[in-house]
């Protein structure tokens, strides 16, 4: 487990990676917005009906990652702002870099 005080806590694992989110549905694009304590605070253009903001989710951290939506797993919270994601066939290193936060 990455350490919170130097960023997001995420445990990586053979399949891939698996962290905390912090969502914010019904934003203006959708975006990284940084670090939240452990999390990775994530803006979402979709709004927190039916499924919208997660499918949103989904789909940007698949174009930002380069992984099939497939790869891309809400493991926890699903009607919560705060989610477990697990993204399969990425490491630590590569979820940092390709999502902004990385050295």
């Amino acid at each position: 487990m990455t350490p919170s005080a130097s960023g997001p806590a995420v445990v990586e694992n053979a399949e891939g990676v698996v962290f905390t989110a912090k969502i914010v549905p019904g934003s203006s694009r959708t975006v990284v917005a940084g670090v939240l304590g452990d999390m990775i605070k994530i803006r979402v253009a979709a709004a927190p009906e039916k499924g919208k903001a997660n499918e949103c989710l989904i789909a940007y951290l698949a174009q930002e990652l380069g992984v099939k939506k497939n790869a891309i797993e809400i493991v926890s919270g699903h009607t919560n702002p705060v989610k477990q994601v697990k993204v399969a066939g990425v490491s630590t290193a590569q979820l940092l870099e390709r999502l902004g936060l990385g050295p």
